[in-house]
């Protein structure tokens, strides 16, 4: 029974000496810095800031859905709060980025925007800390398009992730990229029987599910196809109809 005691009195004294809980919110998006930051986590540079992306909002106004206007931007933030807009998107070198980005080895940012580009189909860019941008490739549709989920850096050092479009059979790929730009498409789904597309909720780059018919995303159910609303898509950036089911 003693020990018991001199347990539960451990126990309650640990309890005791922990900190109490505080939720501090260390910036509220105006539109103009960006909007709706979507599935992208922060990540940490070699600064010690943190760095993101907003899937609407920045300077441009190509880009409206739903009462925000802005393609999109790429941010820089003190752990105190102090926020910096890096880049705005302005179509032509992508919009509207879902995932976040990847610190890779060369010290740079590493993201993809899922619209914009020469194509209208999505980009993977490059974010030097400084706030340059340069966009590395614009997907053709063939090669893929709409880029989702963030990059990930394997051990060889290039990047790898998904689109949920396009490829072979028009149902998204998997592709690699070095960090000069150079893409290879790894696999094109559909072509083995799969129906899932590849995306990502949470942003894990090659995770992969239906979409979930939102209404900033096309919807795909068994024997019929649908599209999003125009209203959703930057100009030429809309997306063909999902294929139907089998």
């Amino acid at each position: 029974m003693k020990q018991m005691v001199n347990v539960l009195l451990l126990c309650a004294a640990a309890t005791a000496t922990l900190p109490a809980q505080t939720f501090t919110t260390l910036v509220k998006f105006n539109e103009a810095d960006g909007a709706t930051p979507f599935y992208g986590a922060l990540v940490q540079g070699l600064d010690g800031n943190l760095y993101g992306t907003t899937q609407w909002g920045g300077t441009d106004t190509t880009c409206t859905a739903f009462r925000v206007t802005g393609c999109g931007t790429v941010f820089k933030m003190t752990p105190a709060g102090k926020l910096t807009t890096l880049h705005s998107f302005v179509v032509t070198d992508g919009a509207n980025p879902y995932g976040g980005l990847v610190l890779a080895t060369d010290g740079n940012f590493y993201g993809t925007t899922y619209a914009g580009g020469a194509n209208g189909l999505g980009t993977v860019f490059r974010m030097t800390p400084a706030g340059t941008l340069t966009t590395l490739y614009s997907f053709a549709g063939t090669d893929g398009s709409y880029p989702v989920a963030s990059l990930l850096q394997a051990a060889n050092g290039n990047l790898y992730g998904t689109t949920i479009q396009g490829g072979t059979e028009g149902a998204g790929t998997i592709f690699e990229i070095t960090l000069e730009g150079a893409l290879t498409t790894l696999h094109s789904f559909c072509s083995d029987g799969l129906p899932a597309l590849p995306t990502a909720w949470p942003p894990t780059a090659l995770s992969f599910r239906l979409p979930t018919g939102t209404s900033t995303e096309p919807r795909r159910r068994a024997g019929n196809t649908a599209q999003a609303p125009s209203s959703a898509w930057p100009r030429g950036a809309r997306p063909q109809s999902w294929p139907a089911l089998t």
